[in-house]
């Protein structure tokens, strides 16, 4: 398989490569592109790739004024940092997408559903997707961004509270009980798994280090290099522990501290 990505910042382009290398190995990297212009003049010329990892703005325009100008027979995956509406646009349409921060498990699912299609002898998903509306999908792109969680209600007893995302240093689960810890070190059950918390909690404050830890960024003390390509990840009281950040996740966690 020939895939090419579309993303004009540059941690983006090297994560979603770095990713694609880990999850497909023997798939070929065909381009790396990083503008609307230079996307209409490779589709021209040369053999269009399988599949195209597509971010939808670029440092020229929105891509989709590439379908204008050109033809593209590639089949495409968007990578988008838009709303629920932006999304359910593709949903409703078809479309996969990826939302940004890109997560490792999000590729695989996408990939997985290209290749299903693939194997069903559909050569071309443009085929299946009829229609698409990209009006639709830019008038849902300029309703806003996304709204991440900023509370939780939490009990004592026959008591209840408001806990303010922004008082929470970490969220680590255990026996599928979910805990909340604040930075004065309180420990409060929230009734979320850790799964939907990372899709709630804003991706430039948390990161998912494990199966069993989110963490805010001003958590980290430090991190450093760990065998086999791993990290250790220091972090500050009220956890005043450690965490590992596994290879395959190692090059987001450096593009999520370095934003």
């Amino acid at each position: 398989m020939k895939v090419a990505i579309i993303e004009d910042e540059m941690p983006n382009m090297r994560l979603l490569a770095g990713m694609l290398q880990s999850l497909r190995p023997s798939w070929e990297l065909a381009a790396r592109l990083e503008s609307v212009r230079q996307s209409v003049s490779f589709f021209s010329q040369e053999e269009q790739p399988d599949l195209v990892l597509m971010d939808i703005q670029l440092s020229d325009g929105i891509c989709f004024s590439i379908f204008e100008q050109v033809k593209v027979n590639s089949n495409i995956i968007f990578t988008t940092a838009f709303n629920q509406y932006a999304i359910q646009a593709f949903r409703v349409n078809s479309v996969d997408y990826l939302l940004k921060p890109v997560r490792e498990s999000d590729l695989e699912r996408a990939l997985e559903k290209f290749e299903m299609w693939h194997r069903q002898r559909h050569p071309d998903l443009q085929l299946l997707l009829p229609g698409i509306d990209y009006g639709e999908i830019l008038r849902a792109i300029k309703s806003g961004k996304k709204e991440y969680r900023q509370r939780f209600l939490v009990s004592a007893g026959n008591r209840y509270y408001k806990l303010d995302t922004s008082d929470i240093a970490c969220f680590m689960s255990e026996s599928r009980i979910t805990t909340a810890i604040t930075w004065s070190g309180e420990k409060h059950v929230v009734d979320f798994s850790l799964d939907r918390l990372e899709e709630e909690l804003d991706p430039d404050h948390y990161f998912r280090a494990d199966r069993r830890t989110i963490i805010h960024i001003d958590l980290i003390a430090r991190f450093e290099d760990y065998f086999g390509n791993k990290l250790v990840v220091r972090l500050k009281n009220p956890v005043n522990d450690k965490v590992t950040i596994s290879r395959l996740k190692a090059s987001a966690f450096k593009v999520w501290v370095g934003k």
